[in-house]
């Protein structure tokens, strides 16, 4: 609910709560959540809900090994943003540290009493990675071959030139980003209209809280990724929706492609 990689459905919610006053933010909040607790509070109040539930059976337990799928490659999804943000020592420790959690619940399954210590062992690991794990080493992030690195100066020179400017602000735990740049951005229709307009691409990278593009996207309102602005020759920014398609950039470079080709008047 309160991830910065804000989705196609909750972020003008999120957005929209976080500029508000404080007490209409804590009321959005609040319905948003009311929202995702309503099954449950109609299965806990409505008895006819109740009797149409499955009795308890074996299915039970061939649904939680299924759910065990999805948690597993959440894990996984999981490490490898640990090993993006904090770098290698920080991918050995959290699989140590996993593998000492899964070796204590084994454990507490067979003698009941360390359960509660395969709890307290798992918190206490929890914290000390918060604490100790050290910060990963200031990289460059990588940027495409068609892009360059945001920046406010970058763009104003680009719009100066009377180019096009396509900015998208993007991290790699922002899973919406990631589709969005697969399915639009870089696919090669896109890329040629953008090479036959001249546009010019910029990338805000947002993994690591780059305070410069958190600043710029407070200005803007804004507190999550996607971010998606098109700046037209000569106008202010327009901002795309959260899920974009290949059609949608294709369209507005193949429009500025236009306008720069006609004669001046």
């Amino acid at each position: 609910m309160a991830t910065p990689c804000a989705g196609p459905f909750l972020g003008a919610a999120l957005g929209t709560a976080l500029v508000l006053p404080t007490v209409a933010a804590i009321g959005v909040f609040a319905m948003l959540g009311l929202g995702l607790a309503i099954p449950f509070i109609m299965i806990a109040f409505v008895p006819a809900l109740r009797a149409k539930l499955p009795r308890p059976g074996p299915w039970m337990v061939k649904l939680q090994r299924g759910l065990a799928i999805p948690m597993g490659l959440s894990a996984l999804a999981a490490l490898w943003l640990l090993w993006r943000l904090a770098g290698d020592t920080a991918l050995i420790a959290g699989i140590a540290a996993m593998a000492g959690l899964v070796f204590f619940l084994w454990m507490g399954s067979r003698r009941p009493g360390l359960g509660r210590v395969a709890l307290a062992v798992g918190v206490g690991l929890a914290i000390a990675g918060a604490v100790f794990l050290p910060d990963r080493p200031s990289t460059e992030a990588a940027i495409p071959d068609f892009a360059e690195p945001w920046s406010e100066d970058a763009v104003a020179a680009a719009r100066e030139e009377g180019r096009p400017v396509f900015v998208y602000f993007t991290a790699d735990w922002c899973l919406t980003c990631k589709v969005n740049e697969r399915t639009a951005i870089k696919r090669q229709a896109t890329l040629d209209a953008f090479e036959d307009a001249d546009v010019a691409v910029f990338v805000g990278d947002w993994t690591d809280g780059d305070p410069a593009i958190t600043r710029f996207l407070e200005g803007m309102q804004r507190a999550a990724v996607p971010v998606y602005l098109w700046y037209a020759s000569g106008r202010e920014a327009e901002e795309l929706p959260q899920v974009i398609t290949q059609d949608m950039l294709v369209e507005r470079a193949q429009s500025s492609a236009r306008k720069t080709s006609l004669p001046p008047t």
